[in-house]
């Protein structure tokens, strides 16, 4: 089905969205002092989830190693798929994030340089994947807060602030189609 929104107007209103969520789109975290620890400052606004960082440099570190050390016994990839599982295993504890994002990503980077072992490595990371999707976000920094109870706290003004000047700008826009 076509939009109704005629397409120049659609593209106007995805590179001003683009703009006014740049400085937290890859940090997916309130952004108050509590989850300081959890955002990896890139310049000026912009921040990118360290937990996520983690993963992909351990993916890329993972690519890199098997791209180096070929060719490689299948054993040692049957070992880094059985301790990338059982890094990642730990996300209900809640532990290090270099243990269960960088970890885990490596050991899947590189399994997956071996044929015979790239299809049990993805259908591992799928199911973990669909594990920590239904974990959830770990909000116990928001547990203690004395914000809790407000309809916005100090994390999240920024991101609502934006989001509204968005909707404002793009509403007005839309009217006038």
């Amino acid at each position: 089905m076509k939009s109704r929104i005629p397409s120049p107007l659609a593209r106007r209103i995805d590179r001003l969205a683009r703009r006014a969520h740049r400085f937290h789109r890859f940090a997916h975290h309130p952004l108050c002092d509590e989850y300081a620890g959890e955002l990896v400052p890139l310049g000026g606004r912009t921040r990118l989830c360290r937990g996520c960082a983690l993963f992909a440099a351990g993916g890329i570190a993972g690519v890199v190693a098997i791209a180096i050390v070929r060719p490689v016994p299948v054993v040692v990839m049957v070992v880094a798929v059985v301790g990338a599982f059982v890094a990642a295993s730990s996300l209900k504890w809640r532990t290090n994030k270099w243990l269960t994002r960088f970890a885990p990503a490596a050991g899947f980077g590189f399994a997956m340089g071996h044929l015979g072992t790239a299809v049990a490595t993805i259908s591992i990371a799928g199911l973990l994947a669909l594990a920590y999707r239904r974990r959830g976000p770990n909000r116990s920094p928001c547990a203690s807060c004395p914000e809790r109870s407000f309809p916005t706290c100090r994390g999240m003004t920024e991101i609502v602030r934006a989001e509204r000047a968005f909707q404002r700008l793009s509403g007005r826009w839309l009217q006038h189609i």
